[in-house]
């Protein structure tokens, strides 16, 4: 697995799994009927924000990062990422390897900390892996995110130090 920057020429091989993803209504705080021009602006982000892709040898897009700060101004020294993983690819280290990239590029990139607002509580593999890159909850919003199947369940803050 290689990870790259994204090119425009990439979005037509994200677009169908992050429309997926978005749709289940289960891990995203986006509306689940996001149309294609909208999530394409949300997710191809200008500098200083980045996007990123895992791709296989054969240049199957297995997921995407991007990589934006968290705040504007005196807040923009701490860096906000988000992660996507094509479904069919999960269980084969794509996320984690995303993780750990977006990590290192932060850090290169001088942000002294990474922040995650809205982790979905029940997106119970989510919140092991950022754990396990040293993520720790620092705070949790009780019932702000509306789950398809769980009803009301809660976000969490997760934060790292870089």
């Amino acid at each position: 697995m290689q990870i790259r920057p994204a090119s425009p020429d990439d979005w037509p091989l994200i677009w169908p799994f992050l429309r997926a993803i978005v749709a289940t209504g289960e891990t995203y705080t986006w509306p689940r009927d996001v149309d294609e021009e909208r999530a394409r602006a949300m997710w191809l982000v200008p500098p200083p924000g980045r996007t990123v892709v895992a791709v296989d040898r054969d240049g199957t897009v297995l997921g995407s990062a991007k990589l934006v700060p968290n705040q504007f101004g005196p807040g923009d020294h701490v860096a906000n990422a988000s992660f996507m993983v094509d479904p069919a690819a999960g269980g084969r280290g794509v996320g984690r390897a995303l993780g750990e990239h977006v990590l290192r590029l932060a850090r290169a990139e001088g942000y002294r900390a990474m922040q995650f607002n809205a982790v979905v509580a029940t997106n119970t593999r989510a919140v092991a892996l950022w754990r396990s890159l040293g993520f720790e909850v620092v705070g949790r919003v009780p019932e702000a995110f509306r789950h398809p199947t769980e009803d009301y369940v809660d976000l969490l803050v997760m934060h790292r130090r870089l």
